[in-house]
């Protein structure tokens, strides 16, 4: 007979009483280095686009509407993405009070511990799956806000489940934390009575109808404390929103993007499921340890596989926030050093190069030497240039005004952030406006990183001297002297910075440069002609840029209005010419895509090639 296999003895549960602390601090480990690493630029740009002030009336503002005291936090922690590691850690530390906070409120063991992955991969997702919204989000400080009031739906959740059934504390819990908190968290408060009512069935120390009773006052107050405090209070509050202040709005105009709000209410239901099945949870035996092992690995692998799937991944989402970076600091290089890098490089790219190239002085030799692009954002928005990178080419194209009244509706629409105050400083003081300058400046100083920043643009104000010898300010001094014009950009800067500079009359050498350079991207012949001449008449002892002389030569081929059998066009440009021309006869017949593609390698960076075959570029 054969002998049995001697079943192996069962491991207590106890022995891996670390495992849920171990396990979770690699998880949080690894998410700070990916934030510090691969988001750091994107962590400094939400910084940007946040303001806290140390003011009691900053204070107040945020009060004014319910989860304000949220909003308050959201905005103080989102500060510390000035430095990224700073930042990232605190939202990791969050991150780990929320998943203690889990752990302990609903008694987990460790063959549980993988659930406490979810939430902070939950709350990353909702952070970094946002994309462009950051620019349009109106929620204030939303990367700490929905940690903070999950964190504390939870706690309130773990101090209901302590209190003993006697006296009524529970159902007097449940109104204190609907009247003291509504106002504070909004509908975290609500999601926290929810959690109440749930776990209630399932403590087990109190009769059904207390806990009948318990589960009608939580319905009565998630339903009436807010409409309450609605009519009493916060007025201002559309009704049908009162029960999800806090919550971010993903909403442009009448589109409603409710996919957005998945992981919030994966989370959300996370916590709910906890809820209904909590039990008094001991430690038990692992009889099959092998198996528990893989599972657990199965399951951390697959939740780290969902939150890189889910990730943003849009590169060029990257680069535009890296090249908004070096307009920043005058960091012209870096921004062509991403232009190159770029496989399919977006509009926005393009115009951060374009002025990068005029910056250097090198716009009529550098202009098409870069791949060009239209790629559309990875993004359900209605993106437009102008409202994500349009504030930075206004100014330093000296079109201030412009500049200044992006900064106005962008403040009106989503609320002053730190970017619009910087630039209203610097184009109050371009203006000559030196109390206003003076008063963003002594705005700026109270918050925690741009006092200084803002201070040492004070001895500019009045001063024309020190103005014109800034390194910032000061080139674009002689680019202010346009016509005063009243006109609107439709909301598409490109061909609005084309139409406006392109027909401009100018004395300076400069902005004869950045005059022809958009004259040459019109490609329109007489406006190109009037531009070309104006620029040889300011730079008769400078050579004239290969571009500038491409398109002299191309159109000057075309129309034959204009000589320039005496103009002195470089070899390299009359042989590149010779070349194209010649090719193009011999596919003559073919499709403009396919000719493009043949074209690329060998005319790629000629204006030849521009003018021919880069056709119907989707600006926006």
């Amino acid at each position: 007979m054969k002998k049995k296999k001697k079943e192996k003895a069962p491991v207590s549960e106890q022995r891996f009483r670390f495992y849920p602390l171990v396990l979770s601090f690699l998880a949080l480990l690894a998410a700070t280095v990916v934030m510090v690493i691969a988001e750091a630029d994107v962590l400094v740009r939400i910084e940007e686009l946040n303001l806290f002030l140390d003011t009691p009336l900053f204070f107040k503002q945020q009060m004014v509407v319910p989860a304000g005291m949220l909003t308050w936090l959201g905005t103080y922690f989102t500060e510390f993405f000035y430095h990224p590691a700073i930042g990232a850690s605190l939202l990791t530390v969050w991150c780990a009070l929320l998943m203690w906070l889990i752990y302990r409120t609903f008694r987990l063991t460790p063959r549980w511990a993988p659930l406490l992955l979810l939430p902070l991969v939950l709350i990353l997702l909702t952070d970094f799956t946002q994309g462009y919204w950051i620019y349009f989000q109106k929620q204030r400080g939303l990367m700490f806000s929905t940690v903070i009031g999950f964190n504390l739906a939870t706690a309130l959740t773990w101090t209901y489940r302590c209190l003993p059934p006697k006296l009524l504390l529970r159902p007097l819990f449940m109104v204190f934390t609907a009247l003291a908190f509504y106002p504070l968290a909004g509908c975290y408060a609500l999601l926290a009575m929810a959690l109440m009512a749930v776990i209630d069935w399932r403590i087990g120390d109190a009769g059904i109808w207390q806990r009948a009773v318990n589960s009608l006052v939580a319905v009565l107050a998630i339903v009436f404390v807010p409409l309450g405090y609605y009519r009493q209070v916060f007025c201002q509050t559309a009704v049908e929103d009162v029960w999800r202040q806090g919550l971010p709005l993903y909403e442009v105009g009448s589109s409603v993007f409710n996919i957005y709000y998945l992981p919030y209410l994966l989370l959300a239901l996370l916590l709910v499921i906890l809820a209904a099945t909590y039990a008094r949870r001991e430690p038990s035996e692992l009889r099959h340890p092998l198996r528990w092992a893989v599972g657990h690995v199965a399951a951390v692998v697959i939740i780290a596989w969902g939150c890189w799937h889910f990730w943003y991944k849009d590169s060029n989402y990257h680069n535009e926030i890296r090249m908004d970076a070096c307009i920043e600091h005058c960091d012209w290089e870096g921004i062509l050093d991403i232009a190159r890098q770029a496989e399919e490089p977006s509009r926005q790219m393009i115009l951060d190069k374009y002025l990068a190239c005029f910056k250097l002085g090198r716009a009529g030799d550098m202009m098409y030497t870069m791949r060009d692009g239209d790629k559309k954002a990875d993004c359900p928005l209605p993106v437009t240039i102008v409202e994500t990178g349009g504030k930075p080419l206004y100014m330093h194209y000296g079109l201030q005004n412009f500049c200044h009244r992006w900064c106005m509706e962008d403040g009106v629409e989503h609320g002053f952030r730190v970017n619009e105050l910087r630039f209203l400083l610097r184009c109050a003081i371009l203006n000559g406006e030196q109390q206003v300058a003076r008063k963003y400046i002594d705005l700026l100083k109270h918050t925690r990183y741009h006092g200084e920043w803002a201070e040492h643009y004070r001895p500019l104000i009045g001063d024309s001297t020190a103005l014109a010898k800034d390194p910032e300010l000061g080139p674009i001094l002689p680019l202010t002297r346009y016509e005063n014009v009243l006109a609107s950009d439709k909301s598409i800067i490109e061909t609005f910075l084309i139409e406006l500079l392109a027909h401009q009359q100018t004395d300076d050498p400069k902005c004869a440069d950045l005059i022809l350079m958009h004259a040459l991207q019109s490609k329109d012949i007489p406006t190109f002609w009037r531009a070309f001449f104006q620029y040889a008449n300011l730079h008769t002892n400078e050579p004239m840029p290969r571009h500038y002389q491409e398109a002299a030569l191309l159109y000057g081929n075309l129309e034959h209005n204009v000589d320039i059998s005496h103009m002195p066009f470089d070899k390299n440009v009359l042989n590149n010419y010779q070349e194209f021309m010649k090719m193009a006869q011999q596919y003559q017949g073919a499709s403009e895509a396919e000719m493009a593609k043949v074209f690329y390698p060998r005319f790629g960076d000629t204006f030849f090639y521009n003018y021919f075959l880069r056709r119907g570029v989707k600006t926006y």
